[in-house]
């Protein structure tokens, strides 16, 4: 079995790569710079190629004769979408990421809107998105980014092939680029005894480990077929249990402190006025099983930001 991840070194790609290498897949993953990659990817068997996701003449090349299943984390805007179409006439189950931030409650609200959205508890991938985006609009912007990977979805869901979506939400991970908890865990390193945090600590913002959405894509690897999927942990914690585990992790020994409505005192990555809570019961009837709680996985991404944190 051979895997292609395009964006292969970050949370959700070198996840996969890690999974399929460790069971006896060849796994080739694309990026801008071999400095990004993992060692612990190295070591697996992992083989990088220096591809710019807007060279789809050298992703083609990579592609060849085929493979099992391409996860691309780099589509943004339709136009990616299109161009790696002819690759993937050759791929026997395509996967592309995109994002829970396409979805739109019954007034029209996003989560990357002015107003918050209120969303069914939980939100279904049947649930309605965002109108697709023209290519000119720039995805890179927190108004542009949902909107174009709407589009990007449009492209590949009207293709005709074999194309499965996934949705995830708050990504967490080793490797993430971005990761949510640095802030957290840098404030316990160097010893802040009080964390504070607003709405009493009880905001749900669904979160979704990187090792699960992994296990995910394996699992839809063996199943190809043209849909959507929400990607989510089993569990829904709230922000107090997320900066509890995370200072279990770490060794903290500090107090939270829960603080009424939105008091800026007590921001934090977690913030979410009405619940956030993705349906993944179609995952599951595909045979997808987690690797584990959100509550306990998000304690390796913990532990990994605090390794790489400079004292």
């Amino acid at each position: 079995m051979r895997a292609v991840i395009l964006g292969g070194t970050g949370a959700i790609g070198g996840a996969t790569a890690l999974r399929l290498a460790t069971t006896g897949w060849t796994v080739d993953v694309t990026g801008r710079t071999a400095r990004l990659m993992p060692e612990e990817l190295r070591h697996a068997g992992v083989r990088f190629h220096e591809i710019e996701r807007s060279d789809t003449a050298a992703i083609e090349t990579l592609v060849g004769d085929g493979a099992d299943v391409l996860v691309d984390l780099l589509a943004y805007r339709a136009a990616d979408a299109r161009a790696l179409l002819p690759a993937l006439t050759s791929v026997r189950s395509p996967v592309v990421i995109s994002s829970r931030a396409v979805y739109i409650d019954g007034e029209g609200r996003h989560i990357n809107g002015e107003h918050p959205p209120v969303f069914p508890v939980p939100l279904s991938e049947t649930s309605p998105t965002l109108p697709p985006a023209d290519d000119d609009v720039d995805p890179y912007t927190r108004e542009g980014y949902a909107p174009s990977k709407a589009a990007v979805e449009r492209v590949l869901l009207d293709s005709g092939l074999p194309v499965t979506v996934i949705r995830p939400s708050k990504v967490h991970g080793r490797w993430a680029r971005n990761a949510r908890t640095r802030g957290v865990v840098e404030r316990m390193l160097r010893g802040d005894e009080v964390i504070a945090l607003a709405r009493l600590g009880a905001s749900i913002d669904h979160l979704t480990a990187a090792d699960n959405t992994a296990a995910l894509i394996e699992t839809v690897a063996e199943a190809p077929g043209a849909r959507v999927l929400n990607s989510a942990d089993p569990d829904t914690p709230t922000a107090h249990d997320i900066v509890g585990s995370i200072g279990d992790a770490v060794g903290w020994r500090g107090r939270i402190d829960l603080l009424p409505g939105d008091d800026e005192r007590g921001a934090h990555p977690w913030a979410a006025p009405h619940p956030i809570v993705l349906d993944t019961l179609a995952s599951e009837q595909l045979g997808y099983r987690p690797v584990g709680r959100g509550i306990d996985l998000i304690a390796d991404e913990a532990r990994w930001v605090a390794s790489t944190s400079t004292p």
